[in-house]
């Protein structure tokens, strides 16, 4: 299993590469936005981790993040997620294994988990539909067991 370390050089060498295939620069705030998403273990939208950045670098610009996510997104360091509010979410998916999401309605915490059965099944109904599966995404929302005990204490 490839280490944090190594994943982040690896990412950040894909990621000059696709800059240099484009024909964009590679500044410091572009990589900056790669570092910081690439640190965090969760799923952000564009402002959050806009805030998050400019705690470290005041004058990076709303807009700086929210593109390079889109080029992050592009070359695929990074995966962007809608849970049902209509918000964008981003996550790292280099290196990353398929992995689904549930989450609370109530709360909005957005949860991951594998399951191969899961897995197994989705790609014996795309066969037997004749389908080749290119992608999927499985979500699940309901409440977590916090709200529900917060609910049940009112």
């Amino acid at each position: 299993m490839p280490s944090p370390d190594r994943d982040a050089r690896d990412a950040t060498h894909r990621f000059i590469e696709f800059l240099k295939q484009k024909r964009l620069k590679q500044t410091q705030q572009r990589m900056d936005v790669l570092r910081k998403l690439l640190s965090l273990q969760t799923h952000v939208n564009a402002e959050e981790l806009f805030h998050a950045l400019r705690k470290e670098n005041p004058s990076i610009g709303y807009s700086t993040v929210y593109r390079t996510l889109k080029l992050l997104t592009e070359c695929g360091i990074a995966k962007e997620n809608q849970f049902g509010d209509r918000i964008t979410r981003y996550e790292s998916s280099f290196n990353r294994k398929h992995h689904d999401h549930i989450v609370c309605v109530e709360c909005n915490e957005i949860y991951e988990f594998e399951n191969e059965q899961i897995e197994t099944l989705q790609r014996e109904v795309a066969k037997n539909l004749g389908f080749q599966m290119l992608d999927h995404k499985l979500e699940i929302y309901g409440i977590c067991k916090l709200c529900l005990r917060s609910k049940e204490s009112l």
